[in-house]
């Protein structure tokens, strides 16, 4: 039988374990000079949750404010002590941000606040921005959308090509209707000979050894391939390179310098995946398209392609992302934007939302100026659905 006194000790224990909001001397946890220089895969989780509802101003170019002040308090730290029970998955990160200020921000797991988390296909959509930028300066408009992407790359030989070759636009590439179909031998050949695919021999290569481009083809179809020839536009029509072009005409811009945004075998920048960048410069990512292209009073894309970048283009496809899910419905895709209808309490959110593997989310709802920032590192994540059930519900009910 257990005595008074160790009732005592284990209901302590109990709350030490449930009292992991930020004190006034906590900061959020940064990772050491050993940390940094570890694989995320060997990074060690965190000793204790961090929860913070009144984020610290880092001078980084975000605003912070107040949870209690926007929302239900109670109702988001019920749901963060969840999360660091990793009730819902293992998550390393959740922020959100409410009419443009930083009024919740967590870390678990592997979280540190200055360290970049992989964004895996979340990539997609700030190569999406990145697109726009070069549309705001200049470089493209909005009818080169519906150009063919081999009209802007002067090194190929179109002789070689494929039949339909000109059938994929711009537009297409970046809805993932591009139409290529590579065979598995092709793609081994492509892997052995990378010399190939260097530069602009990297659509030279695809286009030669794709199947016909045909309206069959051009259905929605998930995968790098798209993004890779979206790259290859910006690399194009931009002055320097994309790598610089990037760096100083988008994510200096956003005071975004912690980041890593590797070279795919090409030599470009990757399109679709393979970039790291903490939470708080996905937040800013987001702030950005919610805010259609300004930053700063600043027009940094032009408000018309950032509008359709972020809407529903694609609508049916026998993807799996496609099915809905519980509180998930109508999901659709943009410029390489998930869009869905979250609802909550009777009424659907439309919902936009950069996704990449395993549980990289930065969603916008425009109606409520949110945005929710996670990172994590499991399959099982379901931060739209909780989006639904758990976090719109402590904005639209505060009292």
């Amino acid at each position: 039988m257990i005595n008074k006194t160790g009732l005592l000790l284990i209901a302590f224990l109990l709350l030490a374990k449930i009292s992991i909001a930020r004190q006034p001397d906590q900061k959020a946890p940064e990772a050491s000079n050993e940390e940094k220089e570890l694989s995320f895969g060997k990074l060690p989780n965190l000793k204790a949750a961090f929860i913070d509802t009144t984020p610290a101003n880092r001078n980084d170019g975000i605003s912070v404010g107040n949870l209690s002040a926007s929302a239900n308090k109670e109702m988001i730290l019920e749901l963060a002590k969840e999360i660091a029970d990793n009730q819902h998955g293992v998550y390393d990160g959740l922020l959100i941000l409410h009419r443009n200020k930083l009024v919740f921000e967590s870390y678990y797991n592997r979280g540190r606040v200055d360290l970049p988390h992989f964004q895996a296909s979340a990539t997609k959509a700030y190569t999406s921005l990145v697109l726009g930028r070069a549309m705001q300066l200049g470089y493209l408009t909005m009818d080169d959308l519906n150009k063919p992407v081999i009209s802007f790359l002067k090194e190929l030989d179109p002789s070689k090509f494929v039949e339909g070759a000109d059938e994929i636009t711009l537009h297409k590439a970046l809805t993932m209707r591009g139409g290529l179909n590579i065979s598995k031998e092709d793609k081994e050949k492509f892997k052995n000979n990378p010399d190939m695919l260097k530069g602009q021999g990297l659509v030279q290569s695809l286009l030669e050894h794709s199947e016909p481009i045909t309206k069959l083809s051009q259905v929605y179809y998930y995968g790098n391939y798209n993004p890779r020839l979206t790259m290859q536009v910006i690399n194009a029509v931009v002055p320097g390179t994309a790598q610089d072009f990037i760096k100083t005409e988008l994510l200096d811009k956003l005071g975004i310098t912690n980041y890593v945004w590797n070279d795919e075998v090409s030599g470009l920048p990757e399109a679709g995946w393979n970039v790291t960048m903490t939470a708080r410069d996905m937040a800013k990512l987001g702030m950005l398209a919610l805010n259609n292209g300004k930053w700063n009073g600043e027009q940094l894309i032009p408000e018309a392609y950032v509008t359709k970048a972020i809407h529903r283009i694609v609508r049916h496809s026998y993807d799996d992302n496609f099915d809905d899910d519980g509180r998930v419905t109508n999901t659709g895709y943009g410029y390489y934007w998930w869009v869905s209808d979250l609802e909550s309490h009777g009424k659907k959110y439309f919902s936009t939302s950069a996704i990449g593997g395993g549980g990289q989310y930065v969603s916008l709802i425009k109606e409520l100026d949110l945005i929710i920032v996670a990172t994590a590192h499991d399959r099982r994540y379901q931060t739209l659905n909780m989006t639904a059930d758990r976090i719109i519900p402590a904005f639209i009910n505060k009292d």
